[in-house]
């Protein structure tokens, strides 16, 4: 299944900003170089829930996993550290303010490429004790993530 190529995400909020507030702007808002914590759901254009800081949201959309922490994502704003649309998006945030965030393909993971798609038989992950769901994410041998996009009897 071919993916769009933009994500939405929605900053439930910022958090907690470091830095100084200016005398013209007694609101802090979000600038490169602070540091921020944010609650964020990530979603597909037709709005299927791929990632998010948030066990509620988690266990709504059937993504939960016990091994993760759901926390406030934490980061220096401009460092590189997230994708470029998720840095941008959160500049100009206030404490507390919520923002989605539409971010094209090219300022998030890329787009979609054909020749990444690995089809394997489905014997390959029952054996290894995984019963295989459509949106489900799968860790590589090799330590790559990826996500099902189609079960037949047969493939994953």
């Amino acid at each position: 299944m071919r993916r769009k190529e933009a994500l939405l995400l929605l900053l439930v909020g910022a958090i907690l900003v470091s830095g100084c507030l200016s005398t013209d702007n007694p609101v802090k808002v979000v600038e490169d170089g602070d540091y921020v914590q944010v609650e964020y759901v990530g979603k597909l254009e037709d709005g299927t829930v791929f990632d998010t800081s948030v066990k509620d949201v988690a266990i709504e959309a059937g993504i939960y996993t016990q091994k993760r922490d759901y926390q406030p994502l934490e980061f220096t704003v401009g460092a590189g550290e997230m994708i470029g649309g998720f840095d941008k998006g959160v500049v100009g945030m206030a404490v507390g303010e919520n923002k989605t965030l539409t971010i094209p393909s090219e300022e998030a993971y890329g787009a979609y490429r054909e020749d990444m798609l690995i089809t394997s038989p489905i014997e390959e992950l029952t054996a290894a004790g995984i019963t295989p769901v459509v949106g489900q994410k799968i860790v590589t041998t090799r330590g790559q993530v990826g996500t099902i996009t189609n079960v037949t009897d047969t493939e994953v």
